[in-house]
C-alpha cells in the first residue's frame, strides 16, 4: 500500500504551496482509517520540504512518479520516500530514500547498528544507509516485477538535520554508505543528493515503475533460492540426522496442503540438543525454494543473529537477513499474509509486542493468524522469564480458535551434552525440576566437572576456547550491569576470588557466542539460549542454593537490572504462592539451560558451597567412558512414504566413478553384509555407485541402502535410502545398526540381515571389567507389534555389527 502517489510537479506543488504535512494526513487516514502521533505529522513536515528543495531542479524530470509511505508487504516497514523514472540507457529506475531527523547519534561496535536518543531514552537502531539497502534488497528478493522486471534499484539515506561529524559517516559503516550513499545537513549535500537522483533519473515515467512495484505479485526471486540453497549447501551444522529428518519431511508435507482455507499449525517438541534449530533453518531454505514466502521467528535477537551468520559465513548484514525476524513483527500484519512462519525457541514467546509492550494483543495468535502454516519448536521447560506464555496448551488454544489443523511431532534424539539423555534426567533430578531414577551422573558418559573457584572456571574455558572458539563463560543474571554506564568497571565480581569481568551484553549484540574475543567476557541466558558451544563453564550465582537437601531458590538475589523476573513482586502481593512457584520455575529452568549449551563439557562454579557439595555428591565416575547417543520416543509422526522415483542421490557411470572420493556404493544390506564381513567381497566394477548431496563427508566404508519395513518408523520411514558406515566405533548402546545373525530373521524381510536399535546390557566381571550379560535388538516403531530381538550371551556370539546409521537421506 502506498500512502500518497503523484509526480515530482504535482509533489511540489503540494510542498510549497499546501502544507504538505496535512496533505499527508489527510492521504493516511483516507486509505488506512488510522491515526499518526504529532512527532510523525512534524517528520513529514520537515523532512519533505527538504526533498521538495532537492527535487526542486529542471533537470530531474516533471513527470517522475513520486510515493510517500511504501508499506512493502509481508514486512511491517514503509519506504519514506520513492521517486521513479528511466536512466540514460531506457532502463527503468527506482530511487528509494530513507528520511531521518536525526542530529546526532553514537557508534556501536556493531555491524549496521548505532545509538539514537529518542523522546523515552537511547535505543539500538539500524543505520540509515543499511535501512535504505535492506528495503531494496527486500524488493530485489521478494517483489516479482523487480526481478523479472529488471527495475533497477538505487537505495540512499538523506538526514537534512545532521552535520557530519565522523559518527553516522565514519569508515566503520562504509560497507553500508557505499551501498546506499548517506547525504547529511547544508547545500552542499543537498547538491550531492541532487547529482545522485539525476545520475540515475534522466526521463520521467509517470509513475508506471511505481505502479508495477505496489501491484506485484510477492513471492521468492531464483536467485534469492539458489543463494539460500548454495549456502546450505556442504555445511555440516545443518545436516539433519535421525528423528530431525523425519521431522523435516513432516513438515514439507504439511506446508504443501496449506491454503487460506486450510490452515496448518505443526507443534515440534524437542528438549535441549534436539536440532529444533537445525530442523527450523532447513525448513526456512526448504520452503523458500519452494517459492514460498516464509521466515525464520524468534523471540530473542541472538538465535536469528547467529543462524543467519551460520548460513552466510559472515557476521555482516546480508540480504537473507530479511529472512530473519522477532516475534513482535506480526502485531498488524493481514490474516495469511505468510505462506509460511518457522517459530524457533517458540516457549519465548510473549503476549505482547514492542519496546514497551504496548503493542498487539498475544504473539501466538498474531502468528497464527498470520500465516497459512506456522510452526512452533517448543520446550516448556526453557521458559525463563515471567512474561514467557510459549506452551503447548496455549499454541492449540489459538490453533483452535483459528481453525487450523493441528499436527503434532516430537524431536528425541540428543545430540547435546554428548548425546547423554542420562545427564539430562540427572540435571532434572538433582535441580528438582522433576524427579527421575537418576539419582548419580557418570561423569564417564559426559565432561561434567565442578570446580571450587571461579578463576579456575575460567581457565578451563579459556584453554578449551583455543581449540575452535567453542568454549563460553555464562552466568545466572545476579551482578548489576555496571559497565553499562562506565566501560571500565567490571560487572560480575568475586571478590574473595580476586575475580572480575564484564558481561557480554553491550559489545557483539546477538553475535556473542560467535564473537573472536567473547571468551573474555560472560554471557547470560539471553545470548546464548538456543544455540550453543563446546564447553561451557557456569557460575551459579546466589539466587539458587541448596539447604537440607532442598534446592531454593531466591528471586531478591537476581540483579535489578535482570527484566526476566518483572512483574514478580506485583503477583507477589497477591498471590504469594503463585509468584514464588513461577518465580522457582523460572530460575531452575535458567540454570537447567545454561547448564545444557555445551556438546562436549560443562564445568560449574557454585557461589554457595553447601550447593557445591550437593551436586558433587550426586557425582560417580566408573571410569568406562562410552559413547553416548540418545534413545528416543516420537509421537504423533504422519505416515510420509519416500517417493522411490526420486532417487536422493545421483547415480554414476563407473568410467566417472572414484570410489570414496566422489562416490560410494549402493548396496542390498544383505549384499552389504557379505562384502564387508568379507563373507563374499564384491569387486568394484560390480557395484552401482552414486554421488552424494555435498552435504555429507565420504570417504571408505560409507555406503548407501534402502531400509524396507516398518519396524524402525519412528526413525526411518518405510522404503528410506540411507547412509551408513561400517567399522562401527566405541560404545554401540543406543545406536542404530546392521546387524547380522544366522538365527535372526528380519520380520519385513525375512532375511537375517536387520536394522535395529542396539543395546546392551553389562555385568561386572574379574579385574575391573565388563561383560555381556545379553545384547537387546529393538525396534522403534509406532506399531507395537513390533517386538526387541534378546540374544543371550551364547547366542551374541554370533552377532555381527555390520555398520551403523549415519543419516536418512530419503
Amino acid at each position: 500500500m502506498i500512502v500518497y502517489q503523484k509526480n515530482k510537479a504535482e509533489f511540489l506543488d503540494d510542498a510549497f504551496k499546501r502544507d504538505i504535512e496535512a496533505v499527508i494526513l489527510a492521504e493516511f487516514s483516507a486509505r488506512t482509517g488510522g491515526r499518526v502521533g504529532r512527532a510523525e505529522i512534524r517528520s513529514w513536515k520537515e523532512s519533505l520540504l527538504s526533498v521538495a528543495k532537492t527535487l526542486n531542479d529542471e533537470q530531474i524530470p516533471a513527470d517522475c512518479g513520486v510515493a510517500i509511505e511504501y508499506n512493502i508487504p509481508q514486512t511491517g516497514k514503509r519506504i519514506d520516500f520513492m521517486l521513479s523514472g528511466k536512466g540514460a540507457d531506457n532502463a527503468d529506475t527506482l530511487i528509494i530514500i530513507e528520511l531521518k531527523q536525526w542530529s546526532s547519534v553514537k557508534r556501536t561496535e556493531k555491524d549496521a547498528v548505532v545509538v539514537v536518543r529518542f523522546a523515552n531514552g537511547e535505543a539500538e537502531v539500524s543505520h540509515p544507509s543499511y535501512q535504505a539497502w535492506s528495503y531494496a534488497s527486500l524488493l530485489n528478493s521478494f517483489n516479482e516485477a523487480v526481478y523479472d522486471g529488471q527495475i533497477q534499484l538505487q537505495p540512499c539515506a538523506y538526514l537534512h538535520n545532521y552535520a557530519s561529524d565522523r559518527v553516522l559517516d565514519h569508515p566503520f559503516y562504509r560497507e553500508h554508505i557505499e551501498r546506499a550513499p548517506l547525504f547529511l545537513k547544508g547545500e552542499v549535500e543537498r547538491k550531492k543528493l541532487q547529482d545522485f537522483i539525476k545520475r540515475y533519473v534522466k526521463y520521467g515515467d509517470k509513475a508506471a515503475v511505481i505502479y508495477r512495484i505496489d501491484g506485484s505479485r510477492i513471492r521468492p526471486s531464483k536467485s534469492l533460492v539458489d543463494s539460500l540453497n548454495g549456502m546450505l549447501a556442504g555445511n555440516q551444522e545443518f545436516v539433519l540426522i535421525d528423528d530431525q529428518k523425519v521431522v523435516f519431511e513432516n513438515a514439507l508435507a504439511i506446508a504443501g496442503k496449506a491454503s487460506e482455507k486450510s490452515k496448518q499449525v505443526l507443534i515440534v517438541e524437542g528438549g535441549p540438543g534436539t536440532g529444533k534449530s537445525v530442523v527450523a533453518v532447513n525448513l526456512l531454505v526448504s520452503l523458500t525454494a519452494r517459492r514460498l514466502v516464509a521466515k525464520y521467528v524468534t523471540k530473542n535477537a541472538a538465535p536469528r543473529d547467529v543462524f543467519h551468520s551460520k548460513l552466510t559465513g559472515t557476521m555482516k548484514k546480508t540480504a537473507i537477513a530479511n529472512l530473519f525476524t522477532g516475534s513482535g513483527s506480526f502485531t498488524s500484519a493481514k490474516k495469511n499474509e505468510f505462506d509460511a512462519l518457522v517459530v524457533d525457541e517458540a516457549h519465548r514467546l510473549n503476549e505482547k509486542s514492542g519496546l514497551y509492550a504496548n503493542l498487539g494483543d498475544n504473539q501466538i495468535k498474531e502468528l497464527i493468524n498470520t500465516a497459512k502454516f506456522s510452526i512452533f519448536f517448543i520446550d516448556e521447560d526453557q521458559r525463563v522469564t515471567f512474561k514467557d506464555i510459549g506452551r503447548k496448551v496455549e499454541i492449540l488454544r489459538w490453533a483452535k480458535q483459528s481453525g487450523a489443523a493441528v499436527t503434532q511431532l516430537e524431536l528425541a534424539s540428543q545430540f547435546r551434552c554428548n548425546g547423554s539423555d542420562g545427564y539430562l534426567a540427572w540435571l532434572d533430578n538433582a535441580l528438582q525440576v522433576r524427579s527421575t531414577a537418576n539419582e548419580k551422573l557418570d561423569v564417564s558418559e559426559f565432561d561434567f566437572r565442578i570446580v571450587d573457584s571461579p578463576q579456575t572456571l575460567r581457565g578451563l574455558i579459556v584453554e578449551k576456547n583455543k581449540d575452535n572458539n567453542k568454549a563460553r563463560l555464562v552466568a545466572g543474571y545476579c551482578w548489576d550491569w555496571a559497565s553499562k554506564k562506565n566501560s571500565r568497571l567490571s560487572d560480575v565480581v568475586i571478590p574473595e576470588y580476586g575475580f572480575a569481568m564484564q558481561w557480554n551484553l553491550s559489545k557483539d549484540g546477538g553475535l556473542w557466542i560467535m564473537a573472536k574475543d567473547s571468551v573474555d567476557q560472560i554471557g547470560c541466558i539471553h545470548t546464548c539460549q538456543g544455540l550453543e558451544v563446546d564447553y561451557i563453564g557456569v557460575i551459579v550465582g546466589p539466587d539458587l542454593v541448596v539447604r537440607n537437601g532442598k534446592v531454593v531458590t531466591s528471586p531478591e538475589k537476581r540483579s535489578k537490572h535482570d527484566k526476566s523476573l518483572s512483574g514478580y513482586k506485583k503477583l507477589f502481593k497477591s498471590k504469594p504462592a503463585e509468584a514464588r512457584d513461577k518465580a522457582d520455575t523460572i530460575i531452575k529452568n535458567t540454570y537447567r539451560t545454561l547448564m545444557t549449551r555445551g556438546m562436549k563439557g560443562c564445568y560449574v562454579y557454585f557461589s554457595d558451597k553447601e550447593t557445591a557439595a550437593y551436586f558433587s555428591g550426586r557425582l560417580v565416575d566408573t571410569g568406562h567412558r562410552k559413547v553416548a547417543v540418545s534413545k528416543r520416543v516420537t509421537s504423533s509422526v504422519q505416515d510420509v512414504q519416500p517417493d522411490s522415483s526420486v532417487l536422493p542421490f545421483k547415480r554414476l557411470q563407473f568410467r566417472e566413478v572414484r570410489p570414496y572420493v566422489n562416490a560410494v556404493p549402493l548396496f542390498d544390506l544383505k549384499i552389504a553384509a557379505g562384502h564387508f564381513s568379507g563373507e563374499q567381497p564384491v569387486l568394484e566394477n560390480d557395484i552401482d555407485w552414486v554421488q552424494l548431496p555435498d552435504t555429507f563427508k565420504i570417504g571408505p566404508g560409507i555406503f548407501v541402502a534402502q531400509v524396507v519395513g516398518e519396524s524402525m518408523n519412528r526413525r526411518i520411514p518405510n522404503g528410506a535410502w540411507c547412509i551408513f558406515r561400517k567399522d562401527v566405533a566405541g560404545g554401540r548402546g543406543g545406536r542404530v545398526v546392521v546387524v547380522q545373525h544366522r538365527e535372526i530373521f528380519d520380520t519385513d524381510t525375512g532375511l537375517s540381515v536387520s536394522v535395529k536399535v542396539y543395546q546392551s546390557e553389562k555385568t561386572p566381571a574379574d579385574e575391573g571389567e565388563w561383560r555381556h550379560s545379553r545384547i537387546v535388538l529393538k525396534p522403534d516403531s509406532t506399531d507395537p507389534n513390533y517386538l526387541p530381538i534378546v540374544l543371550e550371551p551364547k547366542e551374541a556370539e554370533n552377532l555381527k555389527v555390520i555398520a551403523e546409521l549415519v543419516a536418512v537421506l530419503g
